[in-house]
């Protein structure tokens, strides 16, 4: 009996559309992430990008639970003096709500090269409508 090592020609991508009104921000993450891992197919390689790629739509109406909202703080540095600049989570989502959900997926997937690779399958919008319709995408229901 021979073992099977899953290549890159056996690989078969999907399209999924995940619409993220009322979804938990961490909850839809994870559950993405996982999508885009390819933790869900049985040929699934922890070295080998065989995830699917995943529009999630409606990210404007995401939730948070507690006061993450006012609470959560976002830093980054422009690298010259005094520039520490911070935004909070309700900042952030007035603004670029896509870039929220983006980062808390790109946070759950691996880092270098494989972890990019597989970023690049995730399109995030903040309305209802898409680009990607002659891809015909499949509904994907997350659970509650």
């Amino acid at each position: 009996m021979k073992t099977f090592s899953t290549t890159p020609k056996d690989i078969h991508r999907e399209w999924y559309v995940v619409d993220a009104e009322g979804q938990t921000l961490g909850r839809l993450a994870s559950r993405v992430a996982s999508i885009l891992r390819g933790k869900h197919k049985p040929y699934y390689a922890p070295y080998l990008d065989t995830g699917d790629c995943v529009i999630v739509v409606n990210s404007k109406g995401i939730r948070v639970t507690g006061n993450k909202m006012e609470q959560k703080v976002y830093t980054r540095y422009t690298g010259w003096p005094g520039g520490l600049r911070t935004a909070t989570l309700r900042e952030r989502m007035d603004k670029h709500p896509e870039e929220v959900v983006r980062g808390a997926i790109k946070g759950m997937l691996p880092r270098g090269p494989l972890g990019r690779q597989m970023l690049r399958k995730l399109h995030v919008y903040a309305e209802a409508d898409h680009p990607h319709q002659a891809q015909q995408p499949k509904p994907l229901e997350l659970d509650q």
